[in-house]
């Protein structure tokens, strides 16, 4: 603080003694030279601005008063006097203190803009955030320090540069959508994909701000970017990571019901032998009753291709790979997930029933992934009323839709009367590695959550009024 002090205590006295030199110089060569009072006043109006460009406004107006007095003794005739006799040169003098006076504080004004701008941009340049600022056009007029450490180019090197062209931007959205909203909004936040200067790329959260003139036109765009590609590249391993483990849980899933898929494969694979037999028997005799061989090998076919239809969910069910979001009804997505655990239910004594309702929109979702879901959800319940009294061994899958403000949602509850879940472990529930199983992973609920999240929808359960719980999946239907 002394030291700042010091420094324009300092400052303040070269100044007051440039000036006095400068002045000082100025009327000696004019008085010696003989030069008018009018030229003079010129002269002195030079070094006043010069002065107020790095001086304050009151020591251009101290010189100014200085330079009338000057003007007054050595240039106004009687001179080495103070009083004016011509009142033509008493005008020009106070035309002098009056053009000086507005000058100075005009050049004052713009002295202490420019600076104001030079330390907003010294502020700019104290951030970690990229921000610089570009024309109608997309040229860089401003490139803060911030930038110049994410990108690589210097600010000589980045200003009069087309941005886009510069850091060979990836947009989400057609460049065209983006300025439109940016115009009719007066802002755009979005994602970014950049090139450094060493041909790296770089994601960033970007946003954008239009600058407008005096008349509300735009002017310009300050953009502020915030690098975020290791929380990207996070962000996909971890993704990644839980695809990998859902598929474990399919996996391990079917494993638990495996003697419910041999049952339910061995099953049509039973009736095609006995009806094989049967068309080879009846083959054998000396009038074969060829109506019933067709019935046969039609139930042959029937039950093949019942045979394939388990097949082919347990592999679809094991795949690893991603299937794209479509139009998913969710009355076939439950119907085709009861044979899979209809015989593990059976063997427990344990009823199914569906209430499916009729108006339920489709959704857009991975059916294989819903599949998963309702899967897990069933399993669970079959698993919570398992050791209940017989009577209670009874499970209830209902669809309804529900009318939102953002349009109609599909609704699918699964009910069961089994052990239930405590007010303590309600918040647990959906948590990684929790559970109440022995053995279990704890995995299933999570990974059923962020999938139906995923999907932009809901999971969550409540506690039934007498026994057991109620798990419910959401997820916003087709309009």
């Amino acid at each position: 603080m002394l030291h700042n002090q010091t420094y324009r205590s300092w400052g303040a006295v070269t100044q007051y003694l440039s000036g006095s030199i400068a002045l000082a110089l100025v009327t000696f060569v004019c008085f010696r030279l003989g030069l008018n009072l009018i030229t003079t006043a010129c002269l002195y109006l030079i070094v006043i601005v010069l002065l107020s460009l790095r001086g304050s406004f009151l020591l251009s107006a101290v010189f100014s008063l200085v330079g009338v007095a000057c003007l007054a003794y050595y240039f106004a005739p009687p001179i080495f006097s103070f009083r004016v006799s011509e009142p033509l040169n008493a005008v020009a003098i106070m035309a002098f203190l009056t053009t000086s006076t507005v000058i100075t504080h005009l050049v004052s004004r713009v002295h202490k803009s420019a600076e104001t701008l030079r330390e907003q941009a010294a502020l700019l340049d104290l951030t970690h955030d990229t921000i610089f600022v570009r024309d109608l056009n997309d040229v860089i007029t401003y490139w803060n320090r911030g930038a110049e450490e994410l990108y690589g180019w210097t600010r000589n090197e980045a200003v009069g540069k087309v941005s886009h062209d510069l850091t060979q931007t990836v947009f989400p959205a057609p460049l065209d959508e983006i300025m439109a909203e940016l115009t009719r909004m007066g802002r755009w936040e979005g994602e970014l994909v950049h090139a450094r200067r060493d041909g790296t790329t770089v994601v960033v959260a970007s946003r954008w701000s239009l600058q407008r003139d005096t008349q509300g036109r735009p002017a310009g765009t300050l953009e502020t970017n915030n690098d975020i590609t290791v929380r990207k590249r996070a962000e996909e391993a971890l993704q990644r990571t839980q695809t990998e483990l859902a598929r474990v849980m399919r996996v391990t899933a079917l494993g638990e019901i495996a003697a419910s898929i041999a049952h339910e494969i061995n099953q049509p694979l039973a009736a095609i032998v006995a009806d094989a037999n049967a068309c080879l028997h009846w083959l054998a005799t000396d009038r074969a009753p060829v109506d019933k061989i067709r019935e046969a090998l039609a139930a042959i076919l029937k039950d093949g291709d019942r045979a394939a239809e388990v097949i082919t969910r347990i592999r679809a069910l094991l795949s690893r790979s991603s299937i794209a979001h479509q139009p998913c009804d969710l009355a076939g997505v439950i119907r085709e997930v009861h044979p899979l655990v209809r015989p593990e239910l059976g063997r427990h004594g344990i009823t199914l029933e569906m209430f499916l309702s009729t108006d339920v929109p489709a959704v857009m979702g991975d059916r294989i992934q819903i599949q998963q879901v309702l899967l897990n959800l069933l399993m669970n319940a079959a698993e919570a009323v398992r050791e209940v009294p017989p009577q209670r061994r009874r499970l209830v899958v209902r669809s309804t839709v529900e009318d939102r403000d953002d349009g109609p949602w599909a609704v699918v509850a699964v009910e069961d009367a089994g052990i239930g879940f405590g007010e303590d472990e309600a918040a647990h529930l959906f948590e990684a590695f929790y559970t109440t199983k022995p053995g279990g992973l704890g995995m299933g609920l999570s990974i059923s959550r962020s999938i139906i999240d995923s999907h932009r929808g809901r999971l969550w359960a409540t506690a039934n009024p007498s026994h057991g719980a109620t798990f419910h999946l959401a997820l916003p239907g087709l309009r």
